[in-house]
């Protein structure tokens, strides 16, 4: 198992779609193993194989929020197949956005379908911080960020942020 270099904002391979994995083999076990320990390590709580340079369907997710626990989760090929009308408002942070936190409203439940991590085709409820925790790394997986449901000027502070916390980490090497 393998920490694997998480990519940064703005850079454009986080903007690639992710394509669907289509072999449960011995490569997409290592990759999810090396996943969870580049999440474990960052830390985070969600991350999507394109988030480490791999333009493939793949999420892993572990949560601890107050009493609950939802994980160690894979999810492979993910589809919300419904979501509420009921909104939520979470404030989100994000692996590839090093220190930028924004609130962000999406649905409050969601129904979604993958394949696990032996191959099995699993239709499961999710809701609150949960909900907001997938809905944000399947947008990963169509080469969105959170910052993209932010007006234009916003996400452009947030980008510019980025883009100088960069060339200033450069200077200093």
């Amino acid at each position: 198992m393998v920490v694997r270099t998480i990519i940064t904002a703005p850079d454009s391979r986080l903007k690639i779609k992710s394509k669907p994995i289509i072999d449960m083999d011995d490569t997409l076990q290592t990759l999810v193993d090396d996943m969870f320990d580049t999440m474990y390590s960052a830390p985070g709580i969600g991350l999507s194989a394109i988030q480490i340079g791999v333009p493939k369907r793949v999420i892993v997710i572990h949560i601890t929020h107050e009493k609950d626990v939802l994980g160690p989760l894979v999810l492979i090929n993910p589809v919300v197949l419904v979501t509420s009308e009921e909104k939520a408002m979470y404030e989100e942070g994000c692996l590839s956005l090093p220190n930028q936190f924004v609130e962000i409203e999406r649905p409050r439940e969601i129904t979604l379908s993958y394949l696990n991590r032996e191959g099995d085709t699993v239709e499961q409820k999710f809701s609150d911080i949960y909900s907001t925790c997938i809905q944000h790394e399947i947008d990963h997986l169509h080469g969105k960020l959170f910052v993209d449901h932010l007006s234009v000027v916003r996400r452009n502070i947030i980008l510019r942020k980025l883009s100088k916390a960069r060339r200033v980490a450069r200077a200093t090497v």
